[in-house]
């Protein structure tokens, strides 16, 4: 876990936890507290009673502008032993603490799960992980691929079109130009799971599914990252919700920006393909805490949505973050890359992409492939797969960093980040008649959505839905201000709802380097926040909760059974959307992304965009984008449908061209 912190931070953490262990160090740091008036005077942290050592850890959080790096050693430390504590499973995949506050990580529905013969992407996956040099070759040539060990330490391997990514993006292209007739590779660095093999733990489940292991962020600590990484990407681990682009963002983008694929009926026709062929229902079994979020919308008056679902109707895991034991929830690693590799696409996992290879013209380059890394330490040479049309669709995180490090210079690649920040609410219910049945973990994670709109406005100031945490998760960035309320509020875990509020980010970050994001949010942004975290904790309070509250440090919350409307009122005007733990200010919290686009957009000039408005790089030839990163700005809802009704139109752009022999030099 320590190794996927940054340096810096770790080894600040290192160099405290040395001085706390003795009893000068912890004098320096703790101060006077650490003194008695009997033998030995001074005691090391280890020895202080446990008021003492709870009274350092409150003073660290809530700790004075000038000794932030103390609030960085709090969240690092509280971070790390409670998602340790609720995660860490023995041999038998159990954890005493969840019977004690009432978590069954195994769900209901599980039951047996009979292995298969054959999986879906056997016919064409190649899991490099468990190759060698020995295997490598023989295994490529039987998947219809040539392959040449040359003599400059390389595996040569040819193809038409190389994908880097297999997400809601590279999936789709591989799909539509493997179904064209192109011989396809796609080059996923994760691993390739069915759903026999989702152990629905939470630890493992994101040390294998997500990106750095669930543990990224923004630089500043101040938004927590969650993007997927494995075979199928952000589609194999999200929440199931399939929005199509609302209207007024596709009039923004074709008008406004001056991307006419935006404003086509192609555009969309691809949206109605896309949702046939992942499956969408409009009708999907809601749980507990969707029931709390319609329950609280209609008790107010309040217009609530039902969203669409990529998954049948009778979908209730509820644990689709952590891949979909039952097979029911449709990503592309079950249908787009299903379809491509019928087509003869193949696909390697467990390999990195390094850089791109250019060939110099004299003036724009030419994109002639990708070389590429295996994880296997007993494959030795590199793979340089060489293709006449590369397409890039690594998210929005990892596209931008990949062209930035194969010497690409325009000024919007890994700027005009966008990752729908948002902040969180929660109300306990308790198991009584009258409050919604089940618990927090179970049913549809996003059946249904709230907009917040200011009066006569046409746009949404925010949209308020449920978020899906498991307890290691829920305890790690749920506010902590004494042991005994801690624990308190675990106890109440399964009947605590969360909702978030999510806005349509004007501000925007960078990653340029792989892993190294900033984001700043700015004045609007923080205003609309504010006001959907307000209307989320009305809608709670609606719902019948008998405690609401926010994630802000000071486990900010108020008795809310029976409350009086003024005295809510009182309470939510004192509701704000703070800054993060490096922030110089008193009251803190933590933010959330699980979406991120925009980091290398179209444009319709090279002063507009990263790529052209058929996701073309302008500097390189033969060079595509195919993600979220393309996306011209933030886009206010779920962006599963949006990403993948890009790709498809992109990608038959891409046949088009290879038709007419554009890529033939």
């Amino acid at each position: 876990m320590m190794k996927r912190y940054p340096a810096d931070p770790v080894f600040f953490l290192r160099v405290i936890l040395i001085l706390l262990s003795t009893k000068l160090g912890t004098l320096l740091i703790c101060g006077f507290i650490c003194l008695d008036t009997k033998w030995p005077f001074i005691h090391s942290f280890s020895d202080l009673d446990v008021n003492k050592r709870e009274k350092i850890l409150q003073r660290w959080s809530n700790t004075h502008k000038s000794l932030i790096p103390m609030r960085v050693v709090f969240v690092m430390v509280k971070l790390m032993c409670f998602f340790i504590f609720f995660s860490l499973t023995n041999e038998n995949s159990e954890n005493p603490s969840w019977e004690a506050i009432g978590y069954d990580g195994r769900r209901p529905n599980d039951g047996p799960v009979k292995p298969r013969k054959q999986r879906p992407l056997d016919k064409g996956v190649v899991e490099t992980e468990k190759e060698s040099d020995a295997t490598f070759m023989e295994l490529v040539k039987s998947k219809g691929l040539e392959v040449k060990d040359s003599e400059d330490g390389f595996y040569d391997i040819e193809c038409d079109v190389v994908i880097v990514g297999s997400g809601c993006g590279g999936g789709v292209a591989a799909a539509v130009l493997a179904s064209a007739g192109h011989k396809v590779v796609v080059v996923e660095k994760g691993h390739y799971y069915v759903p026999e093999d989702y152990s629905l733990l939470e630890g493992p489940s994101l040390n294998e599914l997500y990106e750095n292991g669930g543990l990224l962020s923004t630089l500043d600590g101040k938004i927590t990252i969650f993007a997927g990484s494995t075979v199928g990407g952000g589609s194999a681990v999200n929440w199931s919700a399939a929005i199509k682009t609302p209207d007024d963002v596709l009039d923004e983008w074709a008008v406004e920006k001056k991307i006419p694929m935006f404003g086509t009926s192609d555009y969309r026709s691809a949206m109605e393909v896309v949702c046939e062929r992942i499956g969408v229902t409009q009708n999907c079994k809601e749980g507990f805490q969707n029931n709390v979020l319609r329950r609280g919308c209609e008790n107010l008056g309040l217009m609530v949505e039902t969203i669409p679902q990529n998954a049948s109707e009778n979908h209730y895991c509820g644990s689709c973050c952590y891949g979909c034991k039952t097979g029911d929830k449709k990503g592309t690693d079950s249908t787009w890359l299903v379809d491509a590799v019928e087509n003869r696409a193949v696909i390697f996992t467990g390999c990195k992409a390094e850089r791109f290879v250019f060939e110099e013209n004299g003036g724009r380059k030419r994109c002639r492939g990708v070389l590429v890394t295996a994880e296997s330490s007993t494959i030795t040479r590199k793979l340089r797969i060489k293709a006449r049309v590369t397409v890039s669709a690594a998210g929005s995180l990892l596209t931008p960093p990949l062209m930035v490090s194969s010497g690409l210079t325009n000024r919007h690649i890994g700027r005009n980040l966008h990752v729908h920040p948002v902040l969180l609410a929660w109300g306990y219910f308790p198991p009584v008649p009258g409050t919604p049945d089940g618990k927090c973990y179970e049913g549809g994670i996003i059946t249904s959505l709230h907009k917040v709109k200011s009066a006569g406005e046409p746009s949404n100031r925010a949209i308020v839905e449920a978020a899906s945490m498991g307890p290691a998760s829920f305890a790690a960035l749920f506010p902590w201000v004494s042991g005994a309320d801690m624990k308190d509020n675990l106890l109440k875990y399964p009947r605590i709802t969360k909702l978030f509020s999510l806005v349509r980010d004007q501000s925007s970050g960078q990653v340029r380097e792989e892993g190294k994001i900033t984001y700043r949010l700015n004045d609007i942004d923080k205003e609309n926040m504010r006001v959907g975290l307000r209307q989320a904790l009305r809608i709670l309070v609606a719902a019948g909760a008998e405690e609401v509250g926010t994630f802000r440090n000071d486990g900010q919350h108020i008795k809310s059974k029976g409350i009086k409307s003024s005295d809510l009122e009182e309470f939510l005007d004192t509701v704000t959307a703070p800054g993060g733990p490096k922030s110089r200010v008193e009251k803190w919290t933590v933010y959330c992304s699980a979406h991120q686009m925009g980091s290398c957009r179209m444009g319709c000039n090279e002063d507009e965009g990263g790529v052209d408005v058929n996701g073309e790089s302008w500097e390189a030839k033969g060079l595509f984008i195919c993600d979220g990163s393309l996306l011209p700005t933030a886009l206010g809802v779920n962006p599963m449908i949006t990403i993948e009704s890009t790709a498809y139109c992109v990608s038959k752009k891409i046949c088009q061209a290879l038709e007419k022999g554009k890529f033939s030099d």
